[in-house]
């Protein structure tokens, strides 16, 4: 690689906005809400529907139905329907909801996405032990955003 090529690319990766993320255990709820972003990047829809229907992510169709998306198949119907979400929560109230249900919903099983600790029982991958927290949570503070993103164009 040449050297103006090389000092091209070191340029472009310094030129990068670094982001930071609120960590889970720094999370502040107010009444099941998440006021702040968890990220300061903005939330991608296009990447939180990869998110809501991706199996190792967060498959939010295997226990909801979404409208939007009649190609995915096999869409759950355990859960609310996703359908009009924006309409019934608010921004804050939808981010409250995807990183921990349960502060919105107290016997919700929905899983908390953005969560380290508290759990009862949790295992450590598919090794039949138990897991040691903090556990990782499943998802990232920037997904979250990405899927809040989504759910913010499901309007009726």
């Amino acid at each position: 690689m040449s050297r103006h090529l090389l000092a091209g690319v070191i340029g472009i990766t310094f030129a990068l906005p670094a982001y930071s993320e609120t960590a889970p255990m720094a999370v502040a709820f107010h009444e099941g809400a998440i006021e702040a972003p968890l990220s300061d990047a903005p939330g991608d829809a296009t990447a939180g529907a990869t998110v809501m229907t991706t199996a190792a992510l967060g498959n939010c169709v295997a226990c909801h139905q979404i409208g939007t998306m009649p190609d995915i198949q096999f869409q759950g119907n355990i859960a609310p329907p996703l359908d009009g979400a924006a309409d019934r929560y608010t921004e804050a109230q939808l981010r409250g909801i995807v990183a921990n249900a349960k502060m919105t919903f107290t016997d919700s099983f929905m899983p908390a996405f953005y969560k380290t600790s508290g759990f009862i029982r949790p295992g450590d991958a598919y090794t039949g032990k138990a897991g040691v927290e903090p556990l990782a949570p499943i998802l990232t503070a920037q997904q979250i955003e990405d899927v809040v993103a989504y759910l913010l164009t499901l309007k009726e």
